[in-house]
């Protein structure tokens, strides 16, 4: 299943904090970009984040995207901006 540009647009409206968050669109889902570093994507209307040490925290469940793929943690709460912003600038921080 694709993901739909309205469930992208929803998610850049609730990081409108972050000002260089950049969605492109990759074969139906959209890969997310924070100051041109890839944090993670929107796949079948799910936000995901990649993997790394400090948003284990968050104890966010782990899902696979698609087939062989590496895991990634959903973030289910999108509507807490606040946390949204910390996970994904946790996020970012460890990419770099």
């Amino acid at each position: 299943m694709a993901s739909s540009k309205e469930y992208c647009n929803y998610i850049l409206e609730q990081l409108t904090s972050l000002s260089n968050i950049k969605c492109k669109p990759m074969m139906g889902e959209y890969l997310l970009y924070y100051n041109n570093v890839l944090f993670g994507g929107i796949y079948d209307d799910q936000l995901l984040v990649k993997e790394v040490l400090s948003n284990k925290k968050y104890h966010l469940k782990e899902i696979v995207p698609y087939k062989n793929a590496k895991s990634m943690y959903l973030i289910d709460d999108v509507d807490n901006q606040d946390k949204l912003e910390k996970i994904i600038l946790d996020t970012y921080n460890d990419l770099l």
